[in-house]
């Protein structure tokens, strides 16, 4: 019996699938600086090392790598959808498709989810910045920086929904330190309050928006208005919890290694799953790795009850 085409046995298929995975939304490529990787592990020798410019004096004086080194481990992802092929056969309306479809958005958020679980683990012990300390920590010391500190509170009456006016008030603390933030020279790592992001759970979606674009609040004028943008991931549980970014330095607060593109393969009537067991797989493939980069650009900012 002759399998039915519903679109899915078509080189198309192919295609199809590649067209969804871009059209897809996604933010890691604003907030990551991409890394070519060429092996299964990737050291970092270079972050925080560069010089300062200084009078040319007697001549060039050369500094050396950093002693700090950051290694980031590739890894290998998949994503797989079994059909039997009674349902192709059978499939008149096109779902089949639809999840294949699903697929593709899958595996183009995915590097999102990542990133998503890099800022709620930030602050857990073992999820490190390249300083041998959490990602978020209140003791980050690198050459003659001094100890600093981004992870930071602010007041809300309820933290989980904060309002307009303390959310304004949390972002411009937030802002006010990562501007302080200093390299291993003891020089500012951010040198203007540009390429700003607050990352935020989709619950303060809203009232991030209007912190940032009302003209006034609190019968004043706005001064933040403007300053970010905001990117909403479902993926925050933590209600009381964002984070500010900044994503237009060189190295940007994250990295995203990139080993191997996402593959996408199918097994169908030609395969011995196929032939078997009458099952069809459709599934992706990538290696790539989302690690810490630049921690002087990025702010964990906890909404707390007054004391």
């Amino acid at each position: 019996m002759a399998v039915i085409n519903t679109g899915l046995l078509t080189k198309g298929l192919r295609s199809e699938f590649f067209e969804r995975f871009n059209a897809a939304k996604t933010h890691f490529q604003d907030l990551t600086t991409r890394i070519q990787s060429n092996s299964d592990i990737e050291t970092y020798k270079w972050l925080g090392s560069v010089p300062r410019m200084r009078e040319w004096g007697t001549g060039r004086v050369a500094k050396g790598i950093g002693t700090e080194t950051y290694s980031i481990e590739n890894l290998k992802y998949e994503s797989t959808v079994e059909v039997d092929r009674d349902e192709i056969s059978d499939d008149k309306t096109g779902q089949i498709r639809i999840r294949i479809g699903e697929l593709a958005v899958r595996a183009a958020t995915h590097k999102d989810f990542l990133l998503s679980q890099l800022l709620t683990n930030g602050e857990t012990a073992g999820f490190n910045s390249y300083d041998g300390v959490s990602f978020f920590n209140d003791a980050h010391v690198s050459g003659s920086s001094g100890s600093q500190d981004n992870l930071l509170t602010s007041d809300a009456v309820d933290p989980d929904d904060p309002t307009v006016t303390e959310f304004k008030a949390a972002l411009k603390t937030a802002i006010g330190q990562l501007m302080g933030f200093k390299d291993d020279q003891g020089d500012p790592m951010s040198i203007s309050a540009t390429g700003l992001a607050c990352i935020v759970p989709t619950t303060m979606y809203l009232t991030a928006l209007e912190a940032v674009n009302a003209t006034i609040v609190s019968s004043t004028s706005n001064i933040t208005q403007g300053v970010a943008r905001i990117i909403a991931f479902p993926w925050l549980t933590d209600l009381s919890k964002w984070y500010l970014v900044k994503t237009d330095g060189v190295i940007r607060p994250f990295i995203f290694q990139d080993r191997e593109p996402v593959e996408f393969t199918a097994l169908t009537e030609d395969s011995d799953e196929g032939f078997r067991r009458e099952k069809f797989l459709y599934g992706v493939r990538s290696r790539y790795r989302l690690a810490y980069g630049y921690w002087q650009f990025a702010t964990r900012v906890n909404m707390t009850m007054p004391v």
